[in-house]
C-alpha cells in the first residue's frame, strides 16, 4: 500500500473515531423501545420510579447548575420556557448525576434554591450520585434530553436545541418540536441529535 493510500485510510479511521465520540450510542436505551425502569430520590425527599408515570409523557433532563451550558439555557429561558409550556401535559424530571466527590456537587436544598431562582417548573430533580441511571441511559452531557412516550418507549434523545455555541438568533428547539408532535398524536420526526454541554461529573 502506497503512502497516499495509507494516509487516506488513517484519515478515515480518525473520522470514524471522531463521529463515534459525539454520536448518541445507547447504553440500555434505544429509540423506539421501552426504557429501563429505575427509582431515585428527589430533592423533595420522595422516591420516584419511572414506572410510576406509565401512561404519561415523561421528559428526562440531565443537569448540573455549575455547567455554563446549563446556566445559559436556563438564564435565557430556553429550558425553563419549554418546561413551563408543557408543565400541565408532561412529567418533567431533571436528573443530577454529579458525584459527591466532585467540586460541582450541590446539596439538595441548594439545588432547589438555584433552580427556583431560574424559574424552573420541573416536577422534581432526581438525585443520581452514583451515576447508575445516567450510565443506564448513556447520558453524556449537561444538558442531555430524553423523551419517553405514554407507552414507556423512548422517542427522542439528544440536545435541547441546535445552538451549542449560544450565538444563533433563531434556534430550533428539538424538545419543543418533539413534544408538540407527540402530544398531537404524530410521530417524532427527529428522534436523535448530538447532545452538547459539559461532561457529566460521574463518580469514579
Amino acid at each position: 500500500m502506497n503512502k497516499k493510500a495509507l494516509l487516506t485510510v488513517a484519515a478515515c479511521i480518525v473520522a470514524v473515531v471522531f463521529i463515534s465520540a459525539f454520536t448518541f450510542v445507547p447504553g440500555e436505551v434505544e429509540v423506539g423501545k421501552a426504557v429501563p425502569t429505575f427509582s431515585l430520590k428527589g430533592i423533595d425527599g420522595k422516591s420516584y420510579s419511572i414506572s410510576d408515570f406509565k401512561g404519561k409523557v415523561v421528559v428526562l433532563e440531565w443537569t448540573n447548575p455549575n455547567c455554563p451550558y446549563v446556566q445559559r439555557v436556563y438564564k435565557s429561558g430556553i429550558m425553563s420556557g419549554v418546561q413551563k409550556k408543557y408543565a400541565e401535559r408532561v412529567v418533567w424530571l431533571t436528573v443530577n448525576s454529579t458525584s459527591p466527590k466532585h467540586l460541582d456537587f450541590e446539596k439538595a436544598e441548594d439545588l432547589a434554591k438555584q433552580y427556583k431562582e431560574w424559574s424552573s417548573t420541573f416536577a422534581t430533580m432526581l438525585l443520581d450520585p452514583e451515576g447508575d441511571v445516567a450510565r443506564m441511559y448513556d447520558a453524556k452531557t449537561t444538558p442531555h434530553m430524553y423523551i419517553i412516550d405514554k407507552e414507556g418507549k423512548l422517542v427522542y434523545a439528544g440536545a435541547i436545541d441546535d445552538d451549542p455555541r449560544g450565538n444563533k438568533t433563531e434556534k430550533t428547539n428539538y424538545v419543543d418540536i418533539a413534544l408538540t408532535s407527540l402530544l398531537e398524536g404524530k410521530a417524532v420526526s427527529n428522534t436523535t441529535t448530538r447532545s452538547y454541554g459539559c461532561t457529566i461529573k460521574y463518580a469514579p
